[in-house]
């Protein structure tokens, strides 16, 4: 008897001492609170219309940058030469209106309807560039504003968005559909 009482002292003793014994659990907090700037968006924004392109290197997408001043190059280039070629065209037409002579071969072989025809078409493509070189820098300032709005919105583990498959017992047919789940 005396010596299961040592072993029930001993025990309970033990156990007590490993009690006394245990390192605290300090487990980080996983809930940040990230800051959410409103004046981001409208900073991109500004710099894109700044200098084009300026918005997206502001918002570190890098690799959007070739693509702004390549949309917008290929259009400035094309109203350029539509222009020049518009002017050939142009002053060819008006120099046999004053009675001269043309100095080149092909354009000499023109008639005056078919000069005015390709003043028309290269005057229509170089308003068309200019529509689309305008386009680029608008399409330019909104990709920065809304690329820098989606930027800070909430993209957690626990906002979940996933198709599902829901047997119906009734009819016993699969109903396909989506759900949405958040986990606290």
């Amino acid at each position: 008897m005396q010596n299961q009482f040592i072993l029930l002292f001993l025990f309970f003793g033990l156990t007590s001492l490993f009690a006394q014994e245990k390192t605290k659990i300090v487990l980080n907090d996983t809930l940040r609170s990230e800051t959410i700037d409103p004046l981001r968006p409208a900073k991109a924004a500004f710099y894109s219309a700044i200098l084009p392109g300026l918005g997206q290197i502001y918002n570190k997408k890098y690799w959007k940058v070739p693509l702004v001043y390549g949309a917008i190059g290929t259009s400035t280039y094309l109203y350029i030469d539509n222009q020049k070629k518009y002017n050939i065209y142009r002053d060819e037409y008006k120099s046999r209106l004053e009675g001269n002579t043309s100095n080149s071969d092909y354009l000499a072989g023109l008639s005056e309807s078919q000069l005015i025809s390709a003043q028309k078409q290269f005057q229509r493509n170089r308003d068309l560039s200019a529509l689309f070189m305008v386009g680029f820098y608008v399409l330019n300032i909104i990709d920065a504003n809304i690329d820098a709005a989606l930027s800070q919105f909430n993209v957690s583990e626990r906002l979940v968005f996933k198709p599902s498959v829901i047997n119906n017992d009734i009819t016993l047919n699969n109903n396909f559909g989506f759900a949405l789940n958040y986990s606290f």
